[in-house]
């Protein structure tokens, strides 16, 4: 009984930080990851760092629904 509360508990907190990954953008690399496979196939990738550069200087340029 105790194993299967502790693998429910784990389940929930995967589901929580899966959750507040994709509220705060945290989860965008690995979504244009996704996106890049699927479109572009065997080409390769921007880094992670190239990624975020990108993105925040499209955001910079263009800042549409941005709070602040």
């Amino acid at each position: 009984m105790r194993a299967v509360t502790m693998q429910t508990l784990a389940t929930g907190l995967e589901h929580v930080v899966a959750y507040a990954k994709g509220v705060l953008g945290e989860d965008a690399y690995e979504k244009y990851l996704a996106y890049h496979r699927r479109v572009h196939g065997d080409a390769v990738p921007m880094t992670v760092k190239e990624f975020w550069r990108d993105k925040t200087d499209r955001e910079g340029s263009n800042p549409q629904g941005r709070c602040c």
